[in-house]
């Protein structure tokens, strides 16, 4: 095969030549043309959610989930009481982080198939003065879920919470505007939906709350205030920062101005998930969601019926032909996903249901028609 794999994730994503290319340079992390780099990054970042007057960003290295535990950690008092909206795998893990900190946490819980509910929430804070955060994932891809962002802001500022976003899969894509929505947090990372590759996440912290969030984390490398305070007085990553990661995001970003920013990446990642769903559904699949709570981000399908599906030989299979699928996160239902995110159109994701189709075929399988509506 002349291609890399084309990859159906929430990310790593599927990258341009351009965001590969710009990192066959070696970079020094101090160097003054890295750090400027850093800073015109730091402002594009501030640039897509209009932030530039409420917030300031902050890069971190590692992981989305980094992000997340250090977002916690920095602007959760140790004393503070986390309120945790789950509907999904990524809200549960949120949940255990800020538990794993020593945080005082309580998880509302709602069925993976529904977004959380900011009435619900209402009622909570209405209940338990005692709550001072609550925490939300914009996009659980879990199962695919969009989630109320701007509803459950509304409640948090009427109530005087705190609020943490999680926006790993959205970011970029979803449109987020920090001059209607207030936020305390808002975390995101450079594999997602800004088409750069992983290894870096960032985090928007709300000016009003930053000085307030000295001391609050008990790791070093995660503090985010102190990364935030060493990089204003220095433009240098207190640690050695993923040089090429950065690079790489920069490139990438350019890219998503390029296109159109967020509405155009939104509109071919729209266009992606009905091309998607259409091909699926003609081969006999369903999915799990309805289309009214369905992101145009990853889409979570019912598992064939037939008593031949094997989800690790139908993934080899369509791995074989170039596209590489996601195993489902829900426990009660045999699922799998495929991401409509990365630099991919039309065309990739026609391919990749013909690839299924032709794995269902390798399969001894006619019809990719779930047990369940049978």
């Amino acid at each position: 095969m002349d291609r890399d794999n084309i990859l159906l994730t929430p990310g790593p994503l599927t990258t341009t030549l351009r965001t590969k290319l710009s990192m066959l340079r070696d970079w020094g992390s101090w160097d003054s043309e890295f750090n400027a780099v850093t800073a015109r990054l730091r402002q594009s970042l501030l640039a897509i959610v209009h932030g530039q007057d409420s917030h300031v960003v902050v890069p971190l290295q590692g992981s989305g989930t980094f992000s997340v535990e250090a977002a916690v950690a920095t602007v959760v008092p140790r004393h503070g009481h986390v309120l945790v909206l789950d509907n999904g795998a990524y809200c549960k893990r949120a949940a255990r982080l800020t538990q794993m900190m020593g945080r005082r946490c309580t998880v509302v819980a709602f069925a993976d198939s529904e977004p959380v509910s900011a009435s619900v929430l209402e009622q909570h804070l209405q209940s338990d003065p005692s709550v001072t955060h609550v925490v939300m994932i914009h996009c659980e891809t879990g199962a695919g879920v969009l989630n109320p962002l701007h509803d459950v802001a509304q409640v948090c500022e009427r109530h005087g919470k705190g609020l943490i976003v999680d926006a790993m899969s959205s970011f970029g894509a979803l449109p987020i505007d920090a001059r209607t929505v207030r936020f305390d947090a808002l975390i995101a990372a450079s594999g997602k939906c800004l088409e750069g590759v992983p290894g870096m996440g960032f985090v928007f912290l709300r000016k009003a709350i930053v000085d307030a969030c000295a001391g609050n984390s008990q790791s070093l490398a995660m503090d985010l205030h102190d990364q935030y305070v060493y990089m204003e007085k220095t433009g240098q990553w207190r640690f050695t920062p993923p040089t090429h990661v950065v690079v790489a995001l920069a490139e990438a970003v350019s890219q998503f101005e390029a296109e159109g920013g967020q509405s155009a990446r939104l509109a071919r990642y729209t266009d992606n998930y009905q091309t998607l769903t259409r091909g699926m559904a003609a081969l006999g699949f369903k999915p799990f969601l309805d289309p009214s709570v369905q992101a145009p981000i990853i889409v979570t399908f019912h598992a064939p019926g037939d008593p031949r599906y094997d989800f690790r030989q139908f993934y080899a299979a369509a791995k074989a032909r170039g596209f590489i699928l996601y195993p489902g996160k829900l426990t009660e239902l045999e699922t799998f996903r495929v991401g409509c995110i990365g630099a991919i159109g039309r065309n990739e994701i026609e391919q990749a249901v013909h690839a299924v189709a032709l794995a269902l075929q390798d399969l001894g399988i006619a019809s990719g028609r779930p047990r369940e509506f049978a």
